[in-house]
C-alpha cells in the first residue's frame, strides 16, 4: 500500500519518528514517502500518490500544526484516510476539529497499531473514528530513506563553528510522573528500552550522513542507566569523535552522580534539564522531585565534569508573581547560565492540555478557564496582570530576537524584568555579571516542545 507520512514539526531534527514508522512500513512491504512539512512545505504530490496518511504528532506544537495539515489534505482529498500518530495523538481527540479529520489516533508505541491500520486498509476495511494507546514495545528499525538531509536542520553552534546533528533515542516513556508533563499521561510511569543495536545501527546511518553530534531524545536519559550507558559505550567504539547531548532530570542528576565522569569520556557536552523554576511551592506542585537547591547543586556537579546544562524553565504558571520570575533571572546569573538559557525559556506558560495530571487537583480546577481545543490547552491568567503583561513582553523579545546567542538577548530580558520588578517587587535584580557571555555549545533550534 502507498503510505505518505508527515511530519509537522520535530524539534528542529530530521524526524526521527518518521523514520521509525517507515522502518515498520517498510519492512512489511508497504511503499512509504516521508515529508517534512517545516522544511518543504505540504507535499502536494505525495498526497496524490498516497493510498494513506499518517502524520506525527509527538509534542504539542507538532499536534496543533498536524491538524492544520490535515485540513489542507481533506480540502483536496477528502476520501483519503488520514491517522495521527505519536505522544500527542490522543489529545487531538479533545479537538473537535481533529476528531472529524482522523480516522486513527495512535498514542504510545504507535507502530504496531499504524502497521496494523494500514494493512486493514490494504484488506479493505473502510476507514473509521478510532483511537489506539499502545504500550507494548514493537521497536522499528528507523529508515530514513527520503528524509531531507541532516544540512537543513538544527546544527550544533560549538564557538565559532556548527556542526550537523543526529537525533536517536533510547528510550520512550519516563519512570516519573511530573504533573505538568504529558510523557506520564500516556505512559504512567513506564520506560521501553529501544534494544542497542537499534539505536546505534541508527546512529551509524546518521553518521555516514555527515552527523558529527547526536541528540538523545529520550524523556530522560536516565531512566535506564545501565541500558543508557550501554548505548553511549556501544555507540562511543564505533564512532569516538562523535559528541552528543542528553536530557536527564535535576533528581537524576544528582542520584547518578558517578555516571557523568564516563558520559564525559564519551563525549557528552551538555545536559537539557526542566529547571522550571526557583520557586520550592511551585516545583512541589508540579511534583518534579526537586528544589532550587538541587538545580544550584545539579549545575554544579556537570561542571565539575566538563559538561554545561542547558536549563528549560517554565517560569509562568497561575501560581507565578512577578517576584518568582525576578528570582530565575537572578539565579541564571548566580550560578552563571546567561549564555546556557534559550531566550525563550524566559517566557514559557504552563500547558494544561487534555489528560493532564494537573486536572486531578481541585486548586488547579479552580483557576483553569474553559479549554481552547485550537491550542490544545486550558486557557488560564495570572491573578495579577503585571504578571501576563510580563510573559507577553519576554515572549516579544525572545521572537525579535530569534536567532541570537541568548548572551546578546539577556540584556533585554534583564530589563524587562527590571522593570516589572521596580513595580511589584520591591528589589531590583542582580547585576548581569561580564564573566557570563561566553559563548557555550548550543543548538540552533531554541524551541523545546
Amino acid at each position: 500500500m502507498r503510505v505518505l507520512l508527515l511530519s509537522t514539526y520535530e524539534l528542529g531534527h530530521q524526524p526521527l519518528h518518521l523514520a521509525t514508522a517507515a522502518g515498520a512500513l517498510r519492512a512489511a512491504g508497504h511503499e512509504v514517502r516521508l515529508a517534512d512539512v517545516s522544511v518543504d512545505g505540504l507535499d502536494e504530490a505525495g498526497i496524490s500518490w498516497a493510498e494513506a496518511v499518517a502524520l506525527s504528532a509527538p509534542m504539542h506544537t507538532a499536534a496543533r500544526l498536524a491538524t492544520v495539515a490535515a485540513e489542507a489534505i481533506r480540502s483536496v482529498r477528502a476520501e483519503l484516510p488520514l491517522c495521527a500518530f505519536g505522544l500527542y495523538a490522543e489529545a487531538l481527540r479533545a479537538d473537535p476539529r481533529a476528531a472529524t479529520l482522523f480516522d486513527l489516533t495512535v498514542a504510545g508505541e504507535y507502530e504496531g497499531p499504524l502497521l496494523g491500520w494500514v494493512e486493514g486498509l490494504d484488506a479493505g476495511t473502510p476507514p473509521g473514528a478510532a483511537h489506539r494507546r499502545e504500550l507494548r514495545q514493537r521497536p522499528a528499525r528507523p529508515d530514513r530513506q527520503g528524509l531531507p538531509p541532516l544540512d537543513r536542520y538544527a546544527r550544533l553552534a560549538d564557538g565559532a563553528s556548527e556542526r550537523l546533528v543526529g537525533f536517536a533515542e533510547a528510550t520512550r516513556g519516563c519512570s516519573h510522573r511530573c504533573r505538568h508533563c504529558p510523557v506520564p499521561v500516556i505512559y504512567d510511569g513506564r520506560v521501553r528500552r529501544i534494544p542497542v543495536d537499534t539505536v546505534v545501527a541508527d546512529v551509524d546511518r546518521q553518521v555516514e550522513a555527515g552527523a558529527t553530534h547526536i541528540t538523545f531524545a529520550d524523556p530522560d536519559f536516565l531512566n535506564a542507566p545501565q541500558h543508557a550507558m550501554r548505548v553511549v559505550n556501544a555507540f562511543h567504539r564505533r564512532h569516538p569523535e562523535v559528541t552528543f547531548d542528553v536530557t536527564v532530570k535535576v533528581e537524576h542528576v544528582l542520584r547518578h552522580h558517578r555516571l557523568w565522569g564516563p558520559l564525559s569520556d564519551a563525549g557528552l557536552l551538555f545536559v537539557v534539564s526542566a529547571f522550571e523554576c526557583v520557586n520550592d511551592a511551585i516545583l512541589a506542585r508540579l511534583d518534579k522531585g526537586h528544589t532550587a537547591a538541587d538545580a544550584a547543586t545539579a549545575t554544579a556537579l556537570l561542571r565539575r565534569h566538563g559538561v554545561e546544562v542547558r536549563p528549560s524553565f517554565m517560569p509562568f504558571t497561575p501560581w507565578t508573581t512577578v517576584v518568582d520570575v525576578l528570582d530565575i533571572v537572578d539565579f541564571v546569573i548566580d550560578q552563571d547560565l546567561v549564555p546556557n538559557v534559550e531566550p525563550i525559556q524566559y517566557s514559557i506558560r504552563l500547558l494544561v492540555p487534555p489528560g493532564s495530571l494537573l486536572l486531578d487537583d481541585p486548586e488547579v480546577l479552580g483557576v483553569l478557564g474553559p479549554f481552547e481545543a485550537p491550542k490544545l490547552t486550558h486557557r488560564w491568567a495570572s491573578p495579577d496582570p503585571a504578571v501576563d503583561r510580563l510573559q507577553q513582553r519576554l515572549a516579544a523579545i525572545a521572537e525579535q530576537r530569534s536567532g541570537d546567542a541568548p548572551e546578546r538577548v539577556f540584556p533585554a530580558v534583564h530589563a524587562a524584568v527590571a522593570e516589572a520588578a521596580m513595580g511589584s517587587a520591591g528589589r531590583g535584580l542582580a547585576p548581569i555579571r561580564a564573566g557570563a557571555t561566553q559563548g557555550r555549545p548550543r543548538l540552533t533550534e531554541p524551541w523545546f516542545c
